[in-house]
């Protein structure tokens, strides 16, 4: 015998966008291309695509929303007592972070200074900061304290 329950029958939902993944976030930004070009940043067209192209795809979304879920916790003293202020993270957090320190967003104008440098590095983070902006305050710190340290 079947049973069938009102309950359970639906409808086809129309109201909700389709998942955007996978796209470029940078070919999508048209005025962040042309601010590029005018700024002298041409230079670092093709790292921008490599960062838009991750940025736009499931697998750095997926990582982002892991990351969501699991925020990180603090560890003030280990199983002995011991005190050991450590935070553990996500492996996606170290994911999406690697990703960032890997193509220099915490360093290019200081490792590459060419004309336009500090507009590919502010269009790398913009960029990079779709995926999940968490990760991006280590990064702006480490470039941010560059001048100082100098």
């Amino acid at each position: 015998m079947q049973r069938t329950d009102a309950m359970s029958e639906t409808h086809e939902v129309l109201n909700q966008a389709p998942p955007l993944a996978p796209y470029n976030t940078f070919d999508a930004d048209v005025p962040m291309r042309e601010a590029l070009e005018r700024e002298g940043g041409s230079w670092g067209v093709d790292r921008l695509r490599d960062t838009g192209e991750l940025a736009g795809s499931v697998e750095a979304k997926e990582h982002s929303e892991r990351c969501e879920r699991n925020e990180p916790v603090l560890r003030t003293h280990d199983r002995y007592g011991n005190r050991v202020d450590e935070v553990d993270l996500d492996p996606s957090w170290h994911w999406l972070l690697r990703q960032a320190v890997e193509r220099e967003i915490h360093s290019l104008p200081w490792r590459d200074p060419q004309p336009g440098a500090h507009a590919v590095r502010a269009a790398l983070m913009f960029t990079w900061s779709q995926v999940n902006s968490g990760v991006m305050c280590p990064v702006s710190m480490t470039y941010s304290i560059i001048p100082a340290l100098r």
